[in-house]
């Protein structure tokens, strides 16, 4: 390209999203043909809930559902979220407060660019989500990773996390339960981190898109009910996604302090104005119904996940500990680096070499650690079917070997 045609050093700065990116390169596998499994992508095998469909269908006739709603999101589910908090977290917050945005995705990178200046610092405790660090960048922020591992059940400490903080820190992320890893962090924990950020003005980013999922005694703390005097400078972002099987739906929302959710809406009106009024009127009739149709996911999970991490570990080289919240399983394959692996006898420097010589060889489709800030292991999502389940970790021993 020409000088002239170079792009923003914004985007250059941004890695492309590495999920999605190994969901894309399977599902362009399966249409040459080839039998891919896929433990890429976080989403539910299971079809929306029959009555979350039936709503949409009927909003599709209804002329009403045809017009731009409000930038915020209907005023029925702003009702209803705010109701649904209540319910799960604990505690009353006002439908103004709430703004519905395309997914969750959309709910980060808007609170980002609201709360960041050039400079800014993020700290994100690691493993996290890809695109954390990422929303931070295009913000103008600076992203500050602070490392939890496996013997501290991938839960942060609070002391590495105030020897990251600096005069530029001005927001930490909370995601519990945990995306890649699927660790439920106790109640101390995220007391603790609470009465830091209050302690230290700093704003708190909950991510609670997967406080349904969770297993064995483990259960989950709302940040703002640990610490109600956090409210004020607390953002808890949602959506319906991972809980109703309706990822494909794209709606989230984002419960803020009002003055922060009017920005947010500021911005959202010349971003994408508002959501599709009929994957509203389906996600009105998500939050507002029963959890029936949750609980029997989870359950479906649940056995899906004692079957992966009992797979992963009976592969020699391969450690992965016991999730307890959401659908992954983090295994640990620092072991099979550097060693031959597969009938070719590939030998993998990395867990990025090892993803894509998984995928290639053995068409099996996970992503590395290093999407997440940890290099040596890979996440396994075990949303998918349990046969599909069984025959790519059976695909997976037979290719190490």
């Amino acid at each position: 390209m020409a000088d002239w045609q170079q792009l923003s050093t914004r985007i250059g700065n941004v890695a492309p999203s590495a999920t999605l990116a190994v969901d894309s390169k399977a599902k362009a596998m399966k249409a040459a043909g080839l039998d891919v499994i896929g433990f890429g992508a976080g989403e539910p095998n299971f079809p929306t809930p029959d009555y979350i469909v039936d709503a949409a269908a009927g909003a599709c006739r209804d002329p009403r559902n045809h017009r731009y709603t409000p930038t915020a999101g209907l005023p029925e589910l702003r009702q209803a979220i705010a109701d649904k908090t209540l319910r799960d977290s604990g505690y009353a917050v006002d439908p103004a407060q709430v703004v519905v945005a395309n997914g969750g995705k959309q709910a980060v990178y808007e609170t980002l660019q609201v709360l960041l200046d050039d400079g800014d610092e993020v700290i994100i405790p690691a493993p996290y989500w890809t695109s954390y660090p990422e929303a931070v960048k295009l913000a103008g922020g600076v992203p500050v990773e602070v490392f939890a591992g496996a013997e501290r059940g991938f839960e942060p400490d609070l002391d590495a996390i105030e020897q990251a903080r600096t005069s530029k820190t001005k927001a930490i992320v909370v995601n519990t339960p945990s995306n890649p890893t699927g660790a439920v962090w106790s109640k101390d924990t995220i007391t603790a981190i609470g009465k830091w950020a209050l302690k230290h003005h700093i704003w708190v980013i909950s991510d609670e898109i997967y406080e349904h999922l969770h297993y064995d005694d483990a259960s989950v703390s709302y940040i703002g009910a640990c610490v109600p005097e956090l409210r004020d400078q607390l953002l808890v972002l949602n959506g319906v996604a991972k809980t109703y099987a309706m990822t494909g739906w794209r709606v989230g929302w984002m419960v803020a302090p009002a003055p922060v959710a009017k920005a947010v809406s500021t911005l959202q009106g010349h971003l994408s104005s508002n959501v599709s009024n009929v994957s509203q009127r389906a996600a009105l009739a998500a939050v507002g119904g029963p959890l029936d149709a949750v609980a029997m996911m989870r359950a479906a999970f649940d056995v899906r996940r004692k079957a992966i991490v009992t797979a992963l570990n009976a592969v020699d080289g391969i450690v992965c500990p016991v999730p307890t919240g959401a659908f992954y399983a983090f295994a640990n394959v620092q072991a099979l680096l550097g060693r031959p692996v597969g009938p070719e006898g590939t030998v993998c420097k990395s867990s990025s070499e090892f993803a894509a010589a998984l995928l290639d060889q053995a068409h099996v489709a996970a992503v590395p650690g290093e999407a997440f800030g940890a290099p040596g292991y890979l996440r396994f999502s075990y949303a998918l079917a349990d046969d599909q389940l069984a025959e790519g970790m059976r695909r997976l021993a037979a290719w190490v070997g």
